[in-house]
């Protein structure tokens, strides 16, 4: 990849968007589909094969450095670390395109966790401020391959806070990112200039926020068909990622992009109060998060608009009533994708080892 040498494409103008030369490797390479899911199966197949290269090395200790600076300020910010649950009755529905994973629970229906959001609300309430670190299966899209973006298999943090808005969540959220790339770049700078020509610049929150309505309208000058009312395609997003300097957000999602239990404005019906967290450079989504509803007959109301059985979350609805009004706030952040930002990677399939990638298996 060299220097992180920056190349802009000319768009609306004299607007410049910047494409990190990892990005732009992932884009040449997929183009041509078919050579490029011929180098994924070979990829995913013989992972112990590049899994002892130098430069593979290093990206694991960076991933294990992420993975103690997120622990070090959850930690001393008065966050309590959680298991977290691996097979329920219900998993989180709002995956946008995938598909989840089901087993035989002793003749009951089981769902492999896709992300443990609805668990991690009732451990908020218990103990105010926690986070764990867990697997999630997501059966994505075949086309997802192609993104860099997604794995089958992957691992997140996601934390929840008691009490708690969007704002405190985001407010987080931005102070985590920060801690985490100062301290890599503290830690491996030299080794990320030298072996993968990946400079770390540590950008002083806060972000940018910019409303839903405000990224489509950017979106669109930059060139990019984007529709208003749903959910931002992955080519807007990597356009505006590629935009942007420094980390941003997007906040105020419309209601119907989003999972029922992503808290509607009281006062702006329509208008969820949750946010995206963007990385630059073109890499796109690094955290997803919101106010949750703790309405029961709201909940209730979004799950039938999204074509959910409520019968499915009986224990969650239960739970929510027991509890009620169980406030809290929260956000997951993708450690792979995290670990493909601070090393500039062409695609999360480097950052994990023995990789799940959509669609391609046999694989270890």
């Amino acid at each position: 990849m060299g220097d992180p040498l920056w190349v802009g494409v000319g768009v609306c103008g004299k607007t410049e968007v910047r494409l990190h030369p990892a990005v732009l490797e992932l884009e040449r390479m997929a183009g041509d589909r078919e050579g490029f899911l011929s180098f994924l199966r070979e990829w995913a197949r013989y992972s112990w094969r590049w899994a002892g290269e130098e430069r593979y090395r290093l990206v694991f200790r960076v991933e294990a450095a992420a993975l103690r600076a997120m622990r070090e300020y959850l930690d001393s910010h008065g966050f309590t670390e959680v298991l977290a649950p691996i097979v329920g009755p219900v998993t989180d529905p709002g995956i946008r395109g995938a598909k989840q994973a089901t087993i035989d629970f002793y003749g009951y229906e089981y769902k492999v966790m896709s992300s443990a959001i609805l668990y991690k609300q009732y451990m908020a309430a218990s103990l105010g401020r926690m986070y764990f670190l867990a697997p999630n299966i997501r059966l994505e899209p075949l086309d997802s391959a192609f993104t860099g973006r997604h794995l089958a298999e992957f691992y997140q943090l996601d934390l929840e806070i008691r009490d708690a808005s969007y704002e405190d969540a985001m407010r987080v959220a931005e102070e985590l990112l920060y801690h985490v790339v100062k301290r890599v770049a503290e830690e491996y700078g030299r080794e990320l200039e030298d072996t993968l020509g990946r400079s770390l610049e540590p950008r002083r929150p806060p972000y940018r926020r910019l409303r839903y309505e405000e990224a489509v309208r950017l979106a669109r000058e930059l060139g990019c068909r984007q529709p208003m009312g749903a959910e931002i395609r992955w080519e807007c997003e990597k356009l505006l990622s590629a935009y942007m300097r420094e980390p941003f957000f997007i906040v105020e999602y419309p209601r119907g992009a989003r999972g029922f239990y992503d808290r509607e404005d009281p006062s702006r019906p329509g208008v969820l109060l949750d946010f995206d967290l963007i990385y630059p450079e073109g890499f796109g989504e690094a955290a997803s998060g919101a106010e949750r509803e703790y309405e029961p007959a709201r909940i209730v109301a979004r799950m039938r608009e999204s074509g959910e059985d409520p019968a499915k979350y009986r224990w969650y609805l239960e739970m929510l009533r027991e509890l009620y009004p169980l406030r809290t706030a929260g956000f997951g952040i993708g450690v792979e994708r995290l670990t493909r930002y601070l090393c500039g990677l062409r695609g999360v399939w480097e950052a994990r080892p023995y990789p799940k990638i959509p669609g391609i298996a046999p694989t270890p």
